[in-house]
């Protein structure tokens, strides 16, 4: 059992060799305790670890959220900020993902932030192509929908409008087919 006076070895070593489960129940009912704020960083990064691990990217992103208020750096600030802002473009919360990179546009420097743009528009395009990989084609469909709605080149949206031709096309979307040949010139 995890008590506020152990150190983080001590936790590490109480941790080790349970189930991903009992580590997210044990870590979550520790952490509603008055920790010091090292142990409390220590637990969420172990925490978030395990929802990675899971593929629990929702709860993962929540927990790059708490790791962000208390982060004593910008550059940890932004880097967690934007861990988070995967995780929600990972599990298909974009609405989530959006306000993220708003707030880490806030957060970070003006030299930043093209960097973080383009770095956010490549991290959907690969989503949405792994998403292609493993047929998860409405997925994949809603990732380039999702997309086009960022500062794209024109060169970027005719590339995503042909792959999403080419998915309405095996998903049976006549419709968004006809109109997407209409838009392309086909």
């Amino acid at each position: 059992m995890l008590r506020k006076e152990m150190t983080k070895v001590e936790i590490e070593k109480e941790l080790s060799g349970k189930g991903d489960y009992v580590l997210i129940d044990n870590m979550t009912r520790f952490l509603k305790e008055n920790l010091p704020l090292d142990i409390k960083r220590f637990v969420y990064l172990k925490l978030v670890e395990v929802y990675e691990r899971r593929k629990m990217f929702a709860d993962a992103g929540a927990v790059y959220d708490k790791l962000i208020e208390l982060s004593l750096t910008p550059t940890d600030k932004v880097n967690y900020r934007t861990k988070a802002t995967e995780c929600y473009i990972k599990s298909g919360f974009y609405d989530k993902a959006d306000l993220s990179m708003k707030n880490l546009s806030g957060e970070a420097k003006l030299s930043e932030k093209a960097k973080i743009n383009s770095s956010m528009k490549d991290f959907y395009k690969s989503q949405a192509e792994q998403y292609e990989k493993e047929k998860r084609r409405a997925r994949a469909i809603q990732t380039y929908q999702k997309l086009l709605t960022l500062n794209l080149l024109d060169v970027e949206k005719d590339e995503i409008n042909k792959k999403l031709l080419t998915l309405y096309k095996e998903t049976g979307m006549i419709r968004e087919f006809m109109d997407m040949r209409k838009k392309l010139g086909l």
